[in-house]
């Protein structure tokens, strides 16, 4: 396993931007796919993107899709979520995960390290 580390996370007027980063702590992660999940207060931990070990190939949720970019730069060891457009349903906490494969995937369970989650409030 590899212990995850998120930043970026805060308050937020609709419409306005963040960009979550998200760092291994004491190792490389080139070899490792990355996602980044959500939850909201109450709901189940869903899907938002993922993306391969090259950064070649990115999945995301429908909801999140033309509005949130995930990359990731594997010089500085980060990949990152660009969110832009946000909206209130939008606020959940963020986590970001990493799967030993170098494929990306939107199952939850296809992921074996877990951040500790970054939290996002969109404000209307």
């Amino acid at each position: 396993q590899v212990q995850l580390v998120e930043s970026g996370g805060g308050l937020v007027q609709a419409g306005g931007s963040l960009r979550l980063s998200c760092a291994p702590s004491g190792r490389t992660f080139n070899s490792y796919a990355m996602g980044w999940f959500r939850q909201a207060a109450g709901k189940e931990r869903e899907f938002v993107a993922a993306i391969s070990w090259s950064g070649g190939s990115t999945l995301y949720a429908d909801s999140v899709k033309g509005r949130f970019t995930i990359s990731r730069d594997n010089t500085k060891n980060t990949v990152y979520l660009q969110m832009n457009s946000l909206k209130p349903e939008d606020t959940a906490v963020y986590y970001c995960a990493a799967r030993w494969d170098y494929r990306p995937s939107t199952a939850r369970a296809d992921f074996g390290s877990w951040g500790q989650g970054t939290q996002v409030t969109v404000s209307s």
